[in-house]
Formats: structure tokens, C-alpha cells, sequence
């Protein structure tokens, strides 16, 4: 991938990460209303579709680059579990500590308490909004969770459409669709058109653009979602979706995917963006820390870190904080991203150590047998599993 290309990404997605923390921030129970506009234009919802989309992309390239259904796999669950396991660490004790400090911090729907057993098995396979055959949950306060529900099902399903063939592969699929529900598949577009981003991009085709509709792509897209915006398109659609589902609520049906028709619309637009700037970035050369390459991605470093932690922590903040602290809204948000930049450091930035310690294991308990059989030490076992391929 075009490195200028790849920052681009990491900006939005830089991006992305600190718009939803600024739109979940905005609730009236943290913050008084007093950047209430930034729930009105709904620009934490609109951010996560922009995740979906440049997930389909990356994906789409590292299924590429992995070239195996067993090496996809492996990079798929590591990078979810290297953030998920902690964040469900994390959520529980910061409810714990909150709950204990200030219950009315924890008003419902935003907070539901969870048995132990579900919430780690909901969190672990990512199955919160699986409603196919389960009940959707919220694992505690940590409601942003729900898309990684999401990104798990897109990630199995195009594993399975890319890696398996014939009978096999549609019966998965369709053993996948059922399982995840009508939510989930609603919003498969829009992940699907990072996709086909990347299949432009790949390629070449995206190379081809005329240097002027790269810009009419790369600006036009943008300026049509402000458009959509400003005319208030978002609620027209939202009425559309709640006329062709009445008399039963749309809400009950689509859950977190209610927005489809402007969710879609957005993917469009973000997907036609993409297109323009991989033209326009393409063959361009960044040096160093040119253009401030280097703090883009180490923010984008943190953006699954600082969306895994932010919602618990910003509510034990708001039930250890008074609310007439001095500078009580810079401390709201600069001890939350403190907290998920901290999480980053320990468990998101080194995912190639974690994903060697788990190859390693993993040599450990093939070998073990075989090895031990032979009369070596199980010490030495470990040592022999350690100098395995790791590449």
C-alpha cells in the first residue's frame, strides 16, 4: 500500500477515534449540554461508519498480504483480543469502582449489569449484537463495544467468501448471516465498500483516475455529506426507514443499524473520498516526519485503545469528579484519553510480542508430546518451540 496513502488512513481513523470520544463526551450527564450540538449532528455514529469502511479496506489488504485462511485467522482474532480482553478487565472494575462511588452515574440504558459468565463470553466471541439466535446485551457501560460485534461477523464472513470454496463456503456463510441477524447484515455495504476501495486500489484502477475526478472524488464526497447534513437528509431517511418497517419499530428491528439508508449513503461517500485520494496521493514519497506523519499514526496507534476504553472511563470520572471542579470538562478529557493512550502502550502497540508469545504456546503444545515421548525435558520443550518459525 501507498504510504501516502496508508497515513491518509491512519488520519482518518486518528480521526474517527477522537470524534466518537467527543460525541459520547457531549451527553448531557457528563458534560451539561454545553457541546449538546455535537449529539445533534450525530457525529459519533457517523465515525464508526467511517471505521467500517476503512476496515473493509484494510482487511480486504491483509487477507492479501496473509494469503492463508489459518495466517488471516490468527491476525484477526490476536488484533481483536490483544484490546478486547483488558478493555472487558477494565470495564469491570471501573463499574465495579463507579457503581460503589456514585450509582447514579450508572443510569439505565447507558449502564446494565451483565452476569459474569455472559459478559466475558459475549465479549470474548464479540457477540453482543448477534441476534440472530441471542439476545443483543450491553457489557456494562461499555455500549461501544456493540461494533466490534459488527467488525467480527464482516471479518468471519469475508474470511469464508475469500478462503473457502463451493458447498463449504455457502453453507458458512449462511450459517454466519443467520447467526449474526438483521442488524448486523444491514450495514454490510457500507463495510463491503472499503472492499472494493481496495480492489481499486489494488489493481490499479484507482491509479487510472483523471487527476481532476480524483478531486471531484476526494472533495466532493465530504462536501455532499455537510450538504446532507445542513438540509437535514439524515432525518428524512431515518423517517423512510421508520414508515417501510411501521407498524413495527424500526428501532427494535435494525438496533444500532436504524440509520441504515444514511449509514449507507455515508459509506458512499467516504468510499468515493478514498478513491480520490489514493490517485492523488499515489507515487508521492513521505520523508521522516514530513507532514506530521509520525504523530498521525501514533494517535491512530491508540484509536482501538482509546474506543475500547473511553465510555467506562469517562463514567467513573463523572462519579469521582465534582461536577463545579475547576476545568472539570479538560480534566473529563484529558484523563480519558490519558487512560486509553496508557492502554494502547501496554496492549496495542506490541501485538507482534503477543502475537509471538501465542505462536509460541501454540509450538509448545504440538511439540510437547511428541518431544516428551522422546525423553526430553519439558523445559527444553519450550526452549525447542521457542526457536520455531515465526515469520
Amino acid at each position: 500500500m501507498n504510504k501516502g496513502f496508508s497515513i491518509w488512513l491512519d488520519a482518518l481513523r486518528a480521526a474517527a477515534a477522537l470524534a466518537v470520544l467527543f460525541g459520547h463526551m457531549a451527553h448531557i450527564r457528563f458534560t451539561r449540554g454545553d457541546y449538546y450540538f455535537l449529539r445533534e449532528i450525530n457525529i459519533a455514529s457517523d465515525a464508526v461508519i467511517v471505521f467500517f469502511v476503512i476496515s473493509g479496506l484494510v482487511i480486504a489488504y491483509a487477507a492479501d498480504r496473509d494469503g492463508s485462511a489459518g495466517r488471516f485467522a490468527f491476525n484477526r482474532v490476536t488484533r481483536l483480543w490483544t484490546v478486547i480482553v483488558p478493555a472487558l478487565l477494565l470495564t469491570m472494575v471501573f463499574d465495579a469502582i463507579g457503581m460503589r462511588l456514585d450509582a447514579d452515574a450508572y443510569p439505565s440504558p447507558y449502564y446494565e449489569p451483565t452476569g459474569l459468565l455472559a459478559f466475558i463470553g459475549r465479549g470474548l466471541t464479540f457477540s453482543t449484537e448477534w441476534s440472530g439466535l441471542l439476545d443483543r446485551v450491553r457489557l456494562g457501560t461499555n455500549g461501544p463495544l456493540w461494533s466490534l460485534s459488527y467488525e467480527a461477523a464482516y471479518y468471519a464472513l469475508f474470511g469464508v467468501a475469500v478462503f473457502c470454496r463451493g458447498l463449504v463456503r455457502i453453507g458458512v456463510l449462511a450459517l454466519i448471516a443467520l447467526v449474526a441477524g438483521i442488524p448486523i447484515l444491514a450495514l454490510l455495504p457500507a463495510w463491503a465498500l472499503g472492499v472494493l476501495v481496495w480492489r481499486l486500489v489494488a489493481t490499479g484502477g484507482a491509479a487510472s483516475i483523471g487527476r481532476p475526478m480524483a478531486f471531484l472524488l476526494a472533495l466532493g464526497g465530504p462536501a455532499i455529506l455537510v450538504l446532507a447534513k445542513v438540509a437535514s437528509l439524515p432525518n428524512v431517511l431515518a423517517s423512510l426507514t421508520a414508515t417501510a418497517f411501521a407498524p413495527v419499530s424500526h428501532h427494535a428491528i435494525l438496533g444500532y443499524s436504524d440509520e441504515v439508508l444514511w449509514n449507507t449513503l455515508l459509506a458512499i461517500c467516504i468510499a468515493g473520498h478514498l478513491a480520490g485520494m489514493a490517485r492523488l496521493l499515489h507515487g508521492t514519497r513521505i520523508r521522516g516526519a514530513a507532514f506530521g506523519a509520525g504523530a498521525i499514526r501514533w494517535i491512530a496507534g491508540a484509536s482501538f485503545s482509546i474506543y475500547a476504553t473511553h465510555y467506562p472511563t469517562l463514567h467513573l470520572l463523572d462519579a469521582v469528579m465534582p461536577a463545579d471542579l475547576p476545568s472539570h470538562d479538560v480534566l473529563l478529557l484529558g484523563l480519558t484519553l490519558i487512560v486509553g493512550l496508557v492502554f494502547a502502550q501496554l496492549f496495542e502497540r506490541p501485538i507482534k510480542v503477543y502475537r509471538q508469545m501465542a505462536l509460541h504456546a501454540a509450538n509448545a503444545r504440538r511439540l510437547e508430546p511428541r518431544l516428551s515421548r522422546q525423553g526430553i525435558p519439558r523445559d527444553q520443550v519450550r526452549m525447542v518451540s521457542g526457536a520455531g518459525q515465526l515469520d
